[in-house]
């Protein structure tokens, strides 16, 4: 059996974008974290599995406490990436960030970008 631990539609105001002006106001960045366990048998005990709070931290540490805006939302799910794949228990994440208010030409679609990772 395959285990998956997920967050979805996790929403954090923040001021980060390529653009300059992005950084003057908060706007919405959504995040959605699938997490595959290693374990493959029941799991009965919080330190065989994921916690959820721990993707909500990994969030909120990488938008919420840096130094500098982050221009590119590649960068933000690399970040992510790299502190939730420090759990043993992390076989493979998915991180999914989308920007509902990213400055487009007109009006229409959502920009979204996802990341998938792989523990060697």
């Amino acid at each position: 059996m395959q285990w998956r631990v997920g967050l979805e539609g996790y929403e954090v105001m923040a001021t980060h974008g390529y653009y300059e002006y992005e950084h003057e106001a908060a706007q919405p960045f959504v995040f959605t974290i699938w997490a595959t366990l290693s374990q493959d048998s029941a799991i009965q005990e919080l330190d065989q599995t994921l916690n959820y709070a721990d993707l909500q931290i990994a969030i909120d540490q990488v938008m919420l406490n840096g130094n500098e805006p982050i221009r590119l939302i590649e960068e933000m799910a690399d970040q992510i990436i790299t502190i939730i794949s420090t759990h043993a228990c992390v076989s493979e994440l998915s991180v999914r960030i989308e920007k509902p208010q990213a400055p487009l030409p007109h009006p229409g679609g959502l920009p979204v970008i996802e990341a998938i990772w792989r523990r060697n």
